[in-house]
């Protein structure tokens, strides 16, 4: 999964891709580097990140979901946790929701998702984007994040939701400290019971750069690398990065691993 931040601060990439010609050209880029889906997102919620209106994300994204949507041979994906905002990418052509909320932020989410039909990513997030970093504390993290992951797959499937249009994401970096993410990454195998699709989004995320002995945004890539080929190596079936060229090879790299261990 690619990522196209039409946002002005995103903690990655934010402004580079906030003008409607060079979005619909990274994302065309990222499809010929091997994306196989591209998720657009208009709010950035990294750490203490202040939200935006729904106008204002839907100004961000549709415009940019109009003009790719027809063209390209992969699914396009909407990241956002607003009702509205889906409805409105799903009119213009997207095909999957991403809600970092999991369901919870926006009670009419879940029947959006199974009127269109569209597939739907339950992330687990503690807290809120704004708050979420600040000192998160969990009693038992892979319980806790199980028991979320029950509670919202039973949202979808009470609202119309097909079983098989639901993937879930452990939220890496959403509420959970160096220890947390490891901890998760580690044992995402465990998740596997639930019998879905497991994402994993570690793109050049923060605790990597702590791993990394601080290292910012921009010098994450190899350490961003490591992490996905783990994330494969432990379970996950999509990966949600920015560099979808190296990313791809990494990733293709550790799938024949884990094909080869499986059989």
């Amino acid at each position: 999964m690619g990522i196209l931040n039409v946002t002005p601060d995103s903690f990655s990439d934010g402004g580079r891709f906030f003008n409607r010609n060079r979005a619909v050209e990274h994302a065309l880029a990222m499809v010929s580097d091997g994306a196989g889906i591209i998720d657009i997102g208009g709010e950035s919620t990294r750490p203490g990140a202040e939200a935006v209106s729904c106008e204002e994300e839907i100004r961000r994204t549709i415009p940019v979901i109009e003009a790719i949507a027809g063209s390209l041979s992969i699914p396009v994906s909407i990241d956002t946790y607003k009702a509205e905002v889906a409805r409105r990418a799903l009119d213009a052509g997207a095909e999957i929701v991403n809600d970092i909320s999991g369901l919870r932020f926006d009670p009419a989410m879940a029947s959006v998702v199974a009127k269109y039909e569209a597939a739907i990513v339950i992330m687990h997030i503690k807290g809120t984007p704004k708050d979420m970093q600040n000192a998160p504390v969990y009693e038992d993290i892979l319980q806790e994040i199980e028991d979320y992951f029950n509670n919202s797959i039973e949202t979808a499937l009470s609202a119309g939701i097909k079983k098989d249009m639901i993937i879930i994401d452990p939220g890496i970096g959403f509420g959970k400290t160096l220890s947390h993410n490891l901890q998760i990454i580690g044992n995402l195998d465990r998740f596997r019971a639930l019998g879905l699709p497991i994402m994993a989004g570690v793109s050049r995320k923060a605790f990597i750069g702590q791993i990394l002995g601080g290292a910012p945004v921009d010098k994450r890539g190899m350490g961003t690398a490591a992490m996905v080929a783990a994330s494969i190596l432990k379970g996950a079936d999509i990966v949600r990065v920015h560099d979808v060229r190296e990313m791809a090879e990494a990733a293709k790299a550790a799938f024949a691993v884990r094909c080869a261990v499986q059989g």
